[in-house]
C-alpha cells in the first residue's frame, strides 16, 4: 500500500522534473460558490494533466532491466500521455493501449512523445486490461496501470504534498478538498499525503452523474462498479469501479463522495477560461463544478478543487465556449 513515506520518495525523485502547480483563485468563482474557492492547476503539469506525476513516479521506481524492455499502459488519453513522456525523457520504450474514441488530440500527443499506440473498442466492451495483460506478457513488458498501482498512487500523492503546502501558505488551517475521481489514483494519493501533512484538509471525490462509482461504492461499504460502457462527455474520469488498490484508502480516508451534471461541467469549463484563462477539459472540471454547484453538500468554509486536465478538442471546447449559462 501507498504511504507517506512513499509519496515523499516519489517527490525526491520529481525534484527538477516535475512542475509544483499553482494554486489559483478568483473573487468571481468566489461570489459564485458562495466562499473561498481555490483551484489547483494541474492544467499545467507536463502533458496537461496530473498523470505525469504518476508516469514519473513509475517508471523512475523500476529497476533498469525493466526499463530496458520497456511499459505498456492502457488509458483514455492523460495517463497514456504522461507515461509516454515520461518513458521518452528516460530513453525508455513505450506501448501505450488506448480507446478508439480517444480525443484526437490525446491520441496524436501520445503518438508525438514516440509512443507506440495500440487502439480497442471500449464501446463494444473490449477489455483493455486482457488485452494490456496480453501484450505484456507477449512483449516482456511492465504494465504500468493509470490508477491501481502503488507507485503511481504515490507519485499523484506529490500533488497533495504540494496541496498541504500550498493551503498553509494561503492561511487555511482547515478545507474540503475536491478532486476528480475516476479510479481513485489522485483522491487516495491527495488523501494519503493529507492525512499526514495537514488532517484538517478533508478530501470528497467528484464524478460525473452516471458514472458515480466511487460515490456508491463508499456509500456502500464496498466496490460498487457501474454497469454501462466507459463513454460520455466526462471521458478522462469514465471508470467501471475504483481500484482494488484504491478503495481501501478512500474508504479510509475520505468523506462521501458528490456527483455532478455534464451540464454542470460544462459551466465549470466556461468559468474555468473565462475567471482563469486556463483549458479545462471535461474531466478535469468535475471538481469545479461540484465547488460551484453543490455547495449544500459541502461543509461550511473555503474549497480546494483540482482542475485535473486540459487535453480537450479544440471543437468541442470551442461549442462549449459557444453556450450560454
Amino acid at each position: 500500500m501507498t504511504d507517506i513515506a512513499a509519496i515523499q520518495a516519489a517527490a525526491a525523485r520529481a525534484q527538477g522534473v516535475v512542475r509544483r502547480t499553482p494554486l489559483l483563485s478568483s473573487p468571481f468563482l468566489d461570489a459564485i460558490a458562495g466562499r473561498p474557492v481555490y483551484l489547483k492547476a494541474e492544467v499545467l503539469q507536463h502533458t496537461g494533466s496530473f498523470k505525469f506525476r504518476g508516469g514519473w513516479s513509475a517508471l523512475t521506481g523500476l529497476p533498469q532491466d525493466a526499463r530496458a524492455r520497456g511499459v505498456i499502459a492502457f488509458s483514455s488519453g492523460n495517463h497514456a500521455q504522461g507515461v509516454a513522456r515520461a518513458a521518452q525523457i528516460l530513453g525508455m520504450p513505450a506501448t501505450i493501449l488506448m480507446p478508439a474514441d480517444a480525443p484526437r488530440l490525446k491520441i496524436a500527443n501520445t503518438r508525438a512523445m514516440g509512443a507506440e499506440v495500440v487502439l480497442y473498442d471500449r464501446a463494444r466492451g473490449e477489455d483493455r486490461e486482457a488485452i494490456g495483460a496480453r501484450l505484456a506478457a507477449e512483449r516482456g513488458l511492465t504494465l504500468v496501470r493509470p490508477y491501481d498501482e502503488p507507485l503511481v498512487i504515490a507519485g499523484q500523492g506529490t500533488c497533495g504534498l504540494e496541496i498541504a503546502e500550498q493551503a498553509a501558505e494561503a492561511g487555511l488551517d482547515a478545507a474540503t478538498v475536491l478532486t476528480c475521481c475516476g479510479g481513485g489514483g489522485l483522491t487516495a494519493g491527495i488523501a494519503t499525503a493529507l492525512a499526514a501533512r495537514a488532517p484538517a484538509l478533508q478530501v470528497r471525490p467528484v464524478e460525473p452523474e452516471g458514472f458515480d462509482d466511487v460515490a456508491r461504492s463508499l456509500a456502500a461499504g464496498a466496490i460498487t462498479p457501474n454497469t454501462g460502457p466507459e463513454a460520455g462527455f466526462c471521458d478522462a474520469v469514465l471508470t467501471r469501479a475504483p481500484g482494488q488498490v484504491t478503495f481501501p484508502i478512500l474508504h479510509a480516508l475520505c468523506g462521501p463522495g458528490l456527483v455532478v451534471t455534464d451540464a454542470q461541467v460544462r459551466a465549470a469549463m466556461r468559468h474555468a477560461f473565462s475567471r482563469l484563462k486556463l483549458v479545462v477539459e471535461p474531466g478535469g472540471a468535475v471538481a469545479l463544478a461540484a465547488a460551484l454547484f453543490h455547495g449544500d453538500l459541502i461543509a461550511p468554509g473555503p474549497v480546494i478543487a483540482t482542475l485535473s486536465g486540459g487535453n480537450v478538442d479544440a471543437g468541442l471546447f470551442a461549442g462549449v465556449l459557444a453556450e450560454t449559462d
